[in-house]
């Protein structure tokens, strides 16, 4: 299963003597740059401060809805980044203060100040970022366990290449450090950067990093890696990912699918509808058969003769039927799985955006091993909306 959360609130904070002060909340473009001067010195750092709700994946796991081992990914897409050569890292912290998304824009004139920036967390309020006692910019966030028993990791990373500027990040033991010690960890969002190794702060646990050195300090030209931010009219706003194998195997009194049937094997759907509600969890039916079933003299024509796909290696996928984009690809999260009925999978509509087209691709694997092993996919038009 894939359950997707979109952003609740996001902004890039500049660093600059002009933009520390300035809010971009309502910007669509979200971005984590470095200007270098011509005397190797940094000029200019920003940095990304992104926030999902989790008040429904917290409570989902207490119902028993979504498991413990489920993965949890940070997706970020490429939006026109500029002049990315080198292979670079990104690392992705918990913020551990407060913060106010703000309406402002980056070229709004007069500058808008009332949100998140640089110097504050909230503009409005005077209020600025604090490690312990001691005044800091740029955010803070942990870097340390406040916590002796914690066995999560306080921090994510993900490289960044030329050919390769999407982020999907692993952040499953940021996201775990809120939803079993929310005490210890608030949920105040995420913090996305270039690392630096310079830290600010008297407590272990909170800091903030200046840029004088590492990725984000040091003169090397990375470029400008540009993000769609919440705000976007397109539809690649910021997610995440949470992902689990939801799948369960009892075929009862029914057959599989043999060698033979599998060579030529045609899959359809026995349920698939035009539409179907955004808020909507779907449990879609489908069948696997001999594309030519063999004639034969019996009460139940062959081609009713229902039997199971092979376990464990059905998969599925969801694409954007206009732009091609794989929404949910093949993995442990779109297995597909068997009753006495047949086989099937089920999809929760509030990770599709709604008013948009979608297509189901299937993947079947059959035989075992690497030396007979037989991958195929099946892509039939299986067409369908999700509605507002």
């Amino acid at each position: 299963m894939h359950y997707f959360e979109f952003g609740k609130r996001d902004a890039t904070i500049y660093s600059g003597g002009t933009t520390a002060s300035i809010n971009t909340g309502f910007d669509e473009i979200l971005e984590i740059n470095k200007v270098v001067n011509n005397n190797g010195t940094v000029g200019n750092v920003s940095r990304v401060l992104i926030d999902f709700d989790l008040s429904y994946i917290s409570q989902s796991i207490m119902d028993g809805k979504i498991p413990s081992t489920a993965k949890y990914y940070l997706n970020l897409f490429d939006a026109t980044s500029e002049e990315v050569e080198a292979s670079q890292s990104i690392h992705i912290y918990m913020v551990s203060g407060s913060w106010k998304q703000g309406t402002g824009k980056l070229d709004h004139d007069p500058v808008t100040s009332d949100g998140v920036s640089y110097q504050y967390r909230n503009h409005d309020a005077k209020t600025p970022w604090v490690t312990g006692s001691v005044l800091t910019d740029g955010g803070t966030w942990f870097t340390a366990s406040v916590d002796a028993n914690q066995e999560y990791n306080i921090s994510a990373s993900y490289d960044i290449s030329f050919d390769r500027k999407d982020i999907r990040a692993d952040v499953t033991d940021l996201v775990s450090n809120h939803i079993y010690s929310s005490s210890v960890y608030p949920n105040n969002g995420f913090i996305v950067k270039r690392e630096d190794s310079g830290s600010y702060g008297n407590n272990p646990a909170t800091s903030s990093f200046g840029f004088d050195s590492g990725q984000e300090g040091d003169s090397s030209r990375l470029g400008n890696l540009k993000y769609f931010s919440r705000e976007t009219h397109t539809i690649y706003p910021p997610k995440l990912e949470v992902v689990w194998d939801d799948s369960s195997w009892n075929s009862g009194s029914l057959s599989a699918l043999s060698a033979t049937d599998l060579e030529r094997l045609k899959i359809y759907f026995k349920n698939l509808r035009p539409e179907y509600k955004e808020k909507s969890i779907v449990k879609f039916r489908i069948v696997g058969r001999e594309l030519y079933p063999t004639t034969s003299f019996a009460t139940t024509p062959a081609e009713l003769d229902v039997k199971y796909l092979p376990s464990a290696s059905t998969e599925y996928e969801i694409r954007d039927a206009e732009t091609e984009e794989v929404i949910v690809p093949f993995g442990s999260g779109s297995r597909v799985s068997c009753d006495t009925t047949g086989n099937f999978f089920r999809v929760q509509m509030d990770g599709l955006q709604a008013e948009r087209n979608y297509r189901f691709c299937l993947k079947v694997v059959s035989g075992s091993g690497t030396t007979d092993e037989e991958i195929n996919f099946y892509d039939d038009n299986y067409e369908f909306r999700v509605v507002r």
